[in-house]
């Protein structure tokens, strides 16, 4: 079983629960408040490591980040690449409404902060087969793309917060691109999931794209497979860590050498187990709990 290596963001959440989202020149007031671990690189690590992977997390933190350094080691996630640097943790303020939809602000803080030296260190970790996992909220991403391919290793982009800086990557480089639907309409200007599919294939065709569709399901598409996974029925609390918790399940299966059905239906029935508990990492299940789960399909989800 290869290695899964996380460069990835390691955020302190800070989560008010409202009814509605706030409006322009509005204030409300919360009905709670609650501080959690998290980050994408954080939450993705984590759902990896619960899966079943062995995972090292790449990252840095400020000096009010040790209980997010206690959550990957709690969770098995190796962090001897961990470094504190930078002035400020990355946070994240984040809205949750009455549906359990969310609205996210964040400062990247020491995830901004990555040092050359860190990055070399965890290039030299890489291992032809292993895969390295990447996001958004983190500077450096170019170098460890191009340091990836010289070290045979595979690259999985999740191009999330999406921004200019995105289409300055390699992409034809990274193996697995993992995107919702306004990422895939901001790389191709499609909307239609099929059409954002075919065209990120016809730029890119050693790609493999991996669609969130949210309570559409997911769709897989490479150059020989496209599969349509539905989506599981469950009570929406929070959906704050949905698409991390799919992404490092579904690395999880790959890592673990699963059918590529399979790595579809851990990830999506992980996911719903996730959005039906409040929280980003906290609510992220173990394999076990995935496992155990009898979940119906969600009604007329494809």
């Amino acid at each position: 079983m290869c290695r899964i290596i996380n460069y990835g963001s390691l955020n302190i959440d800070k989560v008010y629960t409202v009814d509605a989202f706030v409006r322009p020149g509005e204030t409300i007031h919360a009905r709670s408040y609650e501080l959690f671990p998290g980050g994408k690189g954080l939450n993705q690590s984590v759902a990896a490591a619960r899966a079943g992977s062995t995972v090292l997390h790449v990252g840095c933190i400020g000096s009010e980040g040790d209980f997010l350094l206690k959550t990957l080691k709690d969770a098995g996630v190796q962090t001897r690449l961990v470094w504190r640097h930078g002035p400020t943790t990355g946070h994240a303020v984040i809205q949750v409404n009455a549906s359990g939809e969310n609205y996210i602000i964040i400062h990247g803080g020491s995830n901004q902060a990555i040092p050359d030296d860190l990055r070399k260190q965890a290039l030299q970790e890489l291992q032809p087969g292993d895969i390295l996992t990447l996001q958004n909220e983190v500077n450096g991403n170019l170098a460890m793309i191009e340091g990836a391919r010289s070290k045979k290793a595979r690259v999985a982009l999740n191009p999330s917060p999406f921004d200019a800086s995105i289409e300055e990557l390699p992409l034809d480089l990274v193996s697995w691109l993992f995107i919702n639907k306004l990422e895939g309409a901001g790389l191709t200007g499609q909307h239609c999931p099929e059409a954002i599919c075919r065209a990120l294939l016809a730029r890119f065709p050693g790609l493999a794209v991996v669609l969130t569709l949210g309570d559409e399901g997911s769709l897989y598409w490479d150059a020989h497979t496209r599969i349509h996974q539905k989506a599981y029925e469950v009570c929406v609390l929070d959906t704050t860590a949905a698409g991390d918790t799919f992404t490092g399940f579904f690395l999880s299966g790959l890592a673990r050498n699963l059918p590529l059905q399979t790595c579809l239906q851990v990830a999506s029935k992980a996911a719903a187990l996730t959005v039906s508990k409040k929280g980003a990492s906290v609510a992220i299940p173990t394999l076990e709990a995935v496992e155990k789960a009898s979940l119906p399909l969600r009604e007329g989800a494809g």
